[in-house]
């Protein structure tokens, strides 16, 4: 048998094929979206993915948020570096999944199913936002039996860091736990992105479960609030809410769990427990960008994710990891959808 490949970071979430056109209030009344909306679709969403095709001039890219993220880390870091899991199904959509990630240097690791079409995402761009409706599909069929497969569980167990997008808690917990148990099991980096207000709203047990394992936790401000009110507090004090979320009991006691609060042009919020079991607080500030260099936000928390995680992979400081980060955002608002520039930019500390 070959030797099995080894890459020191997986991601595993929902692997997706962005729709995305430039649309208007009108269409997101149409189909009962707001502005900056993330929801799973339902019946009364399913014509919006013909609809940006036909009437919007919308375009195919490579989504899903680790998957994002994942191409993130790899576009900051030596080739090699990054393979991806989640369920396709058996069509065109998946090969250019397929294509997308090769191009920019990421392995993956597909289960592939032929009962459902591959997932998709439609993102409606208006001005400087964006609204998107996910049709999970194959991404909805990931099972743990993938994972605990010979050759991909021989991966597994090579990684050094393990990065799952908090979208996988609505598919496969099992799977998040397996990477959670190795992660525990060996000291290695566990990563978690929260990913949208609705997962701690909605999928709040499924979350309660993983956090334990946390090492990092990711989240913008509007996720932090909502996994504060699960909690049965009603607070805005991001601080404050970080400061909980460090608090929530830990599985390895070898790694400080460290919180990043995101919050647009505002500082980034760290917060980290120290060995006296006192909370530390670090604010980053953003560097500005102006409306006219913004293409698209789209991505730009995946992109932060992803750079920020490179840092980890590398062994950087905090500090380092959200310059890195931040780095990586900027770079994601000037481009289309989920994406980064080519020729390949070098960031320079």
């Amino acid at each position: 048998m070959a030797e099995t490949q080894s890459f020191p970071l997986l991601c595993l979430e929902n692997p997706l094929l962005d729709i995305q056109g430039v649309g208007d209030q009108a269409m997101l009344d149409k189909y009962g979206m707001k502005p900056n909306d993330t929801i799973l679709a339902e019946e009364k969403h399913m014509g919006i993915y013909e609809d940006l095709l036909s009437n919007r001039n919308a375009k195919l890219i490579a989504g899903g948020a680790a998957q994002n993220t994942a191409r993130g880390a790899q576009y900051m870091l030596p080739p090699n570096s990054v393979w991806y899991v989640g369920c396709v199904g058996e069509d065109e959509y998946a090969q250019t999944l397929r294509e997308a990630c090769k191009k920019e240097g990421v392995h993956t690791e597909y289960m592939v199913v032929t009962h459902q079409p591959t997932g998709k995402c439609g993102v409606v761009i208006n001005e400087h936002n964006r609204s998107m409706c996910t049709h999970l599909a194959a991404a909805n069929e990931y099972k743990l039996d993938h994972l605990k497969s010979e050759k991909i569980w021989s991966m597994v167990e090579k990684t050094e860091v393990f990065y799952v997008g908090g979208y996988h808690l609505t598919v496969c917990v099992p799977a998040i736990m397996a990477l959670a148990e190795e992660a525990l099991a060996k000291n290695k980096p566990f990563l978690l992105g929260m990913g949208a207000a609705f997962i701690p709203q909605f999928f709040k047990d499924q979350l309660a479960q993983v956090m334990p394992y946390c090492d990092y936790v990711f989240g913008n401000e509007d996720e932090a609030e909502v996994w504060a009110k699960s909690q049965g507090k009603d607070t805005k004090d991001l601080k404050e809410i970080a400061k909980m979320m460090c608090e929530v009991p830990k599985k390895n006691k070898h790694r400080p769990r460290t919180v990043v609060i995101t919050h647009g042009t505002q500082p980034t919020i760290t917060a980290r427990m120290n060995t006296d079991m006192v909370v530390e607080f670090n604010e980053f500030p953003v560097h500005a960008i102006s409306d006219e260099e913004i293409n698209d936000t789209n991505g730009a928390g995946d992109a932060f994710a992803g750079g920020f995680t490179a840092g980890v992979v590398q062994g950087k400081s905090l500090e380092d990891c959200v310059h890195m980060a931040q780095w990586l955002a900027r770079l994601s608002l000037k481009e289309l959808g989920p994406s980064y520039p080519f020729p390949k930019q070098t960031y320079q500390g």
